[in-house]
């Protein structure tokens, strides 16, 4: 799943406060549900968790009784499985210790896990989670340690058994409680975790760095891909490296549109990405368009609120004005992440209204980040056509999404996506624009590569099908789309 979590590690109590204010900055990756659970220094567990925004979940009475100087946090948007409250995490199991996790990121080997843990590990799963699933990986394994007394290497070696059975992409943070918090990341490196300190006695871990930055917090660095750190209740800090053959592939995704543009990830700023991609999307409209075409452009308009930052240079070097000609309502949320294809298609109107001046009579370019189902850019397409546009153009800052992508976006079903199996005319036929361009991949990797070049390859898998883990199989998608609710 595409998720936030969050953790923190204080030698002061009432760190509820930091994880929930780290909660409500990055709750843009998720709505549907919100989770926290905190400790004390002797291993009194508090949790409360809901369905519902950040804001609604936890009242003055429950962060009341959230006590503790550690803890950890979470914001879910579902994939794949249930909506309901018993998946909402944090995951707890108590045995060995008592051990909670968050989890951000989608297994791929789920269902042979659940057979292993149940079977050989003899451990009960009680949800459709693959973070419990995951949980109770590690729990098990650092069970099997011979020694009595939790250390640092017992951890690593658990955090190094989980990444020898478990496949997909994940960022998790643990609370061992009494011990500490454990965090680590696949060794793909496909979901995002940062770390950071503030005052010397308080450590952060967050899925995005502009948690960290607007809450006073220096950012320390990238988790890095099969890293494990440990902070124990003290405050001192442990690290562990895995030694793999996988290749750093960070989602190329989280760029063009999950994370916040003031975020850093793997050392590359998402705003500056953007600016990059609207300038070779620019190149890319002056190639597939005729001077014609290009000349009659009134007006470039973008889609609130991701493609913004892309259309300002991309603007700039077409020589057009850019216009804000959508309205965006700020209390509805991104339809991309809701639950539902009925919800989504419910809330364009709701989310969107035009200012029909920036329209009336104008050959508008409309800019978006990307085109999933379709459906929104359909609307779009006819919201500015009844607000009097003569031409409707339609450019995405990525290339067509023709295949489901299976880390954690809401992305399961081939047949959901407009671009599979499907033409760039067909696909305008379709959203009803009168011209349609597309990122080319290329651009879209040299544009986010840019500022990071250390890094080889990204997870392109919704684009080209290429996914870094392997193993997906047609067998897994039909499976991923049978669990899936529509």
């Amino acid at each position: 799943m595409m998720c936030a979590i969050v953790g923190v590690a204080s030698k002061k109590p009432n760190v509820c406060l930091t994880i929930y204010n780290a909660l409500t900055v990055l709750q843009h990756r998720g709505q549907d549900a919100a989770g926290m659970a905190t400790s004390d220094e002797y291993g009194h567990l508090c949790v409360h968790k809901e369905n519902g925004l950040v804001r609604d979940v936890f009242k003055d009475s429950d962060m009341l009784n959230l006590n503790g100087s550690i803890g950890i946090g979470h914001t879910r948007y579902p994939t794949a499985g249930s909506y309901n409250f018993e998946e909402a995490q944090p995951f707890y199991v108590n045995s060995p210790y008592g051990i909670v996790l968050v989890h951000n990121g989608n297994l791929v080997n789920t269902q042979q896990l659940r057979k292993e843990v149940f079977n050989d590990d003899l451990r009960h799963i009680n949800t459709s989670s693959d973070s419990e699933v995951l949980l109770n990986v590690f729990a098990h394994a650092l069970q099997n340690n011979k020694n009595n007394k939790l250390t640092k290497e017992n951890i690593f070696k658990a955090v190094e058994e989980v990444h020898d059975r478990v496949e997909g992409a994940y960022s998790v943070i643990l609370m061992i409680l009494g011990y500490g918090l454990v965090a680590f990341r696949d060794p793909n490196g496909i979901r995002p975790l940062v770390f950071g300190f503030k005052d010397e006695n308080k450590c952060m871990f967050s899925s995005e760095s502009v948690a960290l930055e607007c809450l006073g917090y220096k950012i320390e660095r990238d988790v890095k891909p099969g890293e494990a750190i440990f902070v124990d209740l003290n405050g001192s800090l442990y690290k562990n490296e895995y030694k793999s053959k996988a290749v750093h592939s960070p989602c190329i995704f989280e760029y063009v549109y999950l994370a916040r543009p003031d975020s850093v990830i793997d050392k590359i700023n998402v705003y500056q990405s953007r600016l990059e991609m609207g300038k070779k999307l620019a190149s890319k409209i002056k190639n597939d368009l005729t001077k014609d075409e290009l000349d009659n452009i009134d007006v470039v308009i973008p889609i609130p609120d991701t493609s913004k930052t892309s259309a300002l240079p991309l603007s700039i070097a077409l020589n057009k004005k850019l216009r804000e000609g959508f309205i965006k309502n700020r209390y509805i949320g991104r339809t991309f992440i809701m639950p539902g294809q009925k919800i989504r298609k419910k809330s364009v109107k709701q989310k969107l209204n035009t200012i029909d001046i920036e329209f009336k009579n104008k050959n508008v370019l409309l800019i978006d980040d990307s085109i999933v189902r379709g459906n929104t850019s359909r609307q779009i397409v006819q919201m500015a056509r009844e607000a009097g546009a003569n031409k409707v153009y339609f450019a995405s800052a990525s290339p067509p999404i023709r295949f489901p992508n299976v880390y954690g976006i809401d992305m399961p079903y081939v047949n959901e996506l407009v671009a599979y199996n499907r033409s760039i005319d067909e696909i305008k036929e379709e959203i009803g624009a009168d011209k349609l361009i597309y990122q080319s991949l290329d651009d879209l990797v040299e544009a986010v590569k840019k500022y990071n070049k250390n890094i080889d390859e990204f997870d392109c898998s919704c684009f080209n099908g290429q996914y870094v883990t392997g193993g997906i199989t047609e067998e897994y998608l039909a499976n991923l789309r049978n669990t899936r609710k529509v």
